[in-house]
Parts: C-alpha cells; structure tokens; sequence
C-alpha cells in the first residue's frame, strides 16, 4: 500500500526535471479536494499499482512516519512496523526489504 503524503515538488514552490518529464506538475493543493485530485492524477500517470490511501491534510501520517522523502515500511501481522527503509529513492535496498519480510513472514502471529 502506498500512502499519498504532502507534495514533494510542488510547481509553486520548486520543480525537478524528473516531475516535468513524467508530467506529474502541480501546485500545492489548498483543500482536501484539490489533493485527492492531485493524488488521483500521479497515482494514475507514475503507473503505480498497488493500493494508495490519501494522508489528511494535516499531513499526519507523514509526521508520525517520518515518510517524506519517501521511505518504504513493513507493517507486521500484529499493526508493528517491522522495516522502515532510509529516504528514498537512494536510500532503497531490496536486500534489506528481502530479509525483513522473511523475518515477519517466519515469525508466528501470537493471538
């Protein structure tokens, strides 16, 4: 699942090249509408696949989660976070991803 934080680079702001080549440029939404728009549009052009929740404007999930830059975290079976990589994109390791969710898939639930 991915959770939709606060923009990273809004078009009101400061733009990267990356944002303009893959057509995903838009200023800083200034309601919960204007955000789900936003989120709707990169989620549909960047291709991503899998579940996207959208954050409340407050921004709360991004502060208790330290998510921006974006960061990649396992939730366990019991709602515990089992992995939380280094900022992302450069901090991604795959390897460490791996051995995590081989940890959390060999451990037993306890009811």
């Amino acid at each position: 699942m991915v959770v939709y934080i606060t923009e990273a680079h809004p078009s009101d702001v400061w733009q990267m090249q990356s944002n303009i080549r893959d057509k995903v440029v838009f200023a800083s939404p200034k309601s919960e509408e204007e955000r789900a728009f936003v989120a709707g549009a990169c989620v549909r052009k960047l291709g991503i696949e899998i579940p996207a929740l959208l954050d409340e404007f407050g921004n709360s999930t991004e502060q208790t989660y330290t998510a921006w830059p974006d960061r990649i975290y396992l939730i366990d079976a019991t709602g515990h976070v089992a992995y939380k990589s280094k900022p992302g994109p450069f901090g991604f390791k795959p390897e460490e991803l791996k051995s995590a969710l081989a940890r959390v898939s060999a451990t037993p639930v306890k009811q």
